[in-house]
């Protein structure tokens, strides 16, 4: 259960950043990517949000991931795939067309869905 606080995409996105900058580790960066995306997913799932923007800032997130992972062997971007996709499969019970643009996004960048 999420508690009282703000809500800030850029904190989130900055944290991200800074690890970007502090530690060039694909894999570590990537888990954090994936982490966002898994926490905001659930977040709105569990608390029923309809922002638009909040929704924007995931799918950039979501396809950031994707292109990351895809640069890691095998082993590695497997793991991080399914966990985007059980994103992808959540995403669609939010409408604003975020699950059909991870469908497209993940398809887009030639991963299997499911």
């Amino acid at each position: 259960m999420f508690g009282p606080g703000d809500i800030s995409v850029s904190k989130a996105k900055k944290a991200i950043s800074d690890y970007k900058k502090a530690v060039d580790q694909p894999e570590g960066l990537v888990e954090l990517m994936v982490f966002y995306c898994e926490m905001a997913t659930d977040f709105c799932d569990e608390l029923g949000m309809q922002d638009e923007g909040y929704f924007g800032a995931l799918v950039r997130m979501f396809e950031q991931a994707i292109k990351l992972a895809e640069t890691l062997p095998h082993g590695q971007r497997d793991a991080f795939f399914a966990r985007l996709d059980r994103v992808r499969l959540v995403c669609h019970n939010f409408g604003y067309g975020v699950g059909g643009t991870m469908d497209f996004l993940l398809s887009e960048y030639g991963v299997d869905e499911g």
